[in-house]
């Protein structure tokens, strides 16, 4: 009997629309930033219900602009949650701040609020809370905080499109949130990233710094709107989306609800059929949010199974099912252990969720015998190994 194809851990949802949209660039001769871009952008704050949207190749390329917006120094302390990918604190290190860890809730992996304040200090600058997952942090707490210590609230919501938190799509509710069109998010350019702002000041800035530092549009003067003539006001960076990955973008922002309401029916079917297995632990939504489910994290009860995490994802892949680990805490790999003396002893929530997580397929083209066939692999396995 032939063995089944392997269930990816991720797949972009790509059809003839997608193509389509890359094909017009290329025909157009415009490849590069240009009139898509524009047209993304606004489309994008258009559907997020932000004032402004300014388009980079990558949500690390956002955030770094935003802390840039912002003003953030050498010397400075922007606060982050310990169990997040390794660009949510890179970013403050290129200004040669300090990227103050926090530990995170054990059900939700969001940054725990409650241990937010004995974190400050008199050089603390900003928050970038990480809506994990596609869920939505604690934002009125955070922002209560922000405003009593004067900080700014950069959002990394690299997972979160759509998201809501208390009925506000999330990109309307911190000072600058930093969305990521990486191939494996809910929305994807292939490589991208989106901030979204009410401040007109701060989007300014970003757009002359994703370019060189160009104050003027780079791509109007090679169209009758501009002219050779062009100025660089600051030191600026090569950030910028092109025409190529915001033609990808409009395509997918035409089924953006579509896709997200697929990922969250597989959700649902994964927790009707887990949460009664004392072996698993399923992902805990907070019921004044809704989730973008880029990821469905289940925890490993390891009481109930005599095999832990590792072995656990490598049956798994024996069986064809493909899955991941989101994410290895900050303070456990060397760069930071080493350089900002961070150990595990600071962050018991992050170390108990990091010994037990496990990432499950989650994408709207899996089809129903490929939902199933991950439950059955999840059960088979649980079931092999109960205590």
């Amino acid at each position: 009997m032939e063995t089944p194809a392997a269930i990816p851990f991720h797949k972009p949802y790509i059809t003839e629309d997608e193509i389509s949209e890359v094909l017009d660039s290329l025909h157009s001769g415009w490849l590069t930033m240009g009139p898509k871009t524009i047209k993304f952008e606004a489309k994008y704050g258009e559907y997020i219900g932000a004032k402004n949207a300014v388009s980079m190749n990558s949500c690390t390329a956002c955030l770094h602009l935003a802390l840039k917006a912002v003003n953030i120094q050498e010397g400075d302390e922007v606060i982050v949650p310990a169990v997040t990918f390794t660009a949510t604190a890179e970013v403050v290190t290129y200004f040669h701040a300090t990227p103050v860890l926090v530990d995170v809730e054990e059900d939700t992996h969001t940054i725990d609020v409650s241990k937010i304040k004995e974190k400050i200090t008199k050089r603390t600058k900003a928050i970038i809370p990480v809506h994990y997952g596609g869920q939505p942090c604690d934002m009125d707490e955070i922002l209560d905080i922000a405003r009593k210590y004067n900080l700014f609230v950069i959002e990394d919501a690299a997972h979160a499109v759509p998201a809501w938190y208390k009925k506000r799509k999330v990109g309307t509710i911190g000072d600058i949130t930093c969305f990521s069109f990486y191939a494996t998010k809910s929305l994807t350019t292939g490589e991208g990233g989106m901030a979204t702002t009410e401040n007109d000041e701060w989007a300014e800035r970003m757009r002359i710094l994703r370019l060189h530092g160009i104050s003027t549009d780079a791509w109007k003067r090679y169209t009758g709107e501009g002219s050779w003539y062009y100025e660089v006001a600051e030191s600026g960076y090569k950030y910028n989306m092109t025409d190529i990955q915001a033609g990808i973008g409009l395509a997918q922002l035409k089924k953006i609800d579509w896709m997200w309401k697929r990922r969250e029916e597989i959700a649902r079917k994964y927790t009707e059929a887990f949460h009664s297995m004392d072996a698993i632990t399923v992902p805990c939504v907070r019921p004044d949010r809704e989730s973008a489910w880029h990821l469905y994290v289940i925890k490993l009860n390891l009481g109930a199974v005599t095999v832990g995490r590792d072995r656990f994802i490598e049956d798994l892949k024996e069986r064809g099912i493909v899955t991941s680990v989101h994410f290895i805490p900050l303070y456990r790999h060397p760069y930071y252990r080493d350089t900002f003396r961070y150990s595990a002893q600071g962050f018991p929530a992050s170390e108990r969720i990091y010994e037990r997580i496990v990432s499950l397929p989650i994408y709207p083209g899996m089809t129903e015998g490929d939902i199933e066939r991950v439950v059955e692999s999840v059960r088979d396995v649980v079931r092999r190994h109960r205590r």
